[in-house]
């Protein structure tokens, strides 16, 4: 076993490559994607260093923190200042949801995409099981108002 890993590593390192990639799709936040490359490069290093696994490992690491620290901020900015870019909490706002307990200026839960939020609304209540929509994000509180009433 140890002489086929000795010899075939590079297949260990590409099949973790390539698992981390498919993982990406996952998360979308490119962080697994940096470290699929440091594996890839660990995979042509077995290639051509088979006996030096101590390589391999090293060119992993400092491959996956130069893409994490170099390249994955770039692509990030680049993503996230594309026309059209919403974030999931972007995403959020226009968002139809039911209020799980009774929704006040301060305090409330409501149901919003199968997650459970806490929320206040601008003005008013909202009783328990009021269907609510979105109006905003605040940190980590959702801003509703009655779906079937005007914006106040």
């Amino acid at each position: 076993m140890r002489d086929w890993l000795t010899n075939n590593g590079w297949i260990a390192w590409m099949a973790a490559g390539a698992i981390l990639g498919v993982l990406e799709f996952l998360t979308t936040d490119l962080t697994l994607l940096m470290l699929a490359g440091g594996a890839i490069a660990g995979g042509l290093t077995a290639l051509v260093f088979p006996q030096l696994f101590w390589l391999q490992i090293l060119v992993t690491v400092v491959v996956a923190w130069v893409l994490l620290a170099f390249l994955r901020p770039t692509l990030l900015h680049k993503v996230r200042s594309a026309i059209g870019y919403r974030s999931n909490l972007d995403k959020m706002v226009g968002a139809p949801g039911v209020a799980i307990t009774e929704i006040t200026t301060s305090a409330g839960e409501v149901k919003v995409a199968g997650e459970t939020w806490t929320a206040r609304t601008m003005q008013g209540i909202i009783t328990a099981g009021e269907e609510v929509e979105v109006y905003e994000i605040d940190g980590a509180i959702a801003i509703v108002y009655p779906r079937h009433h005007a914006l106040p």
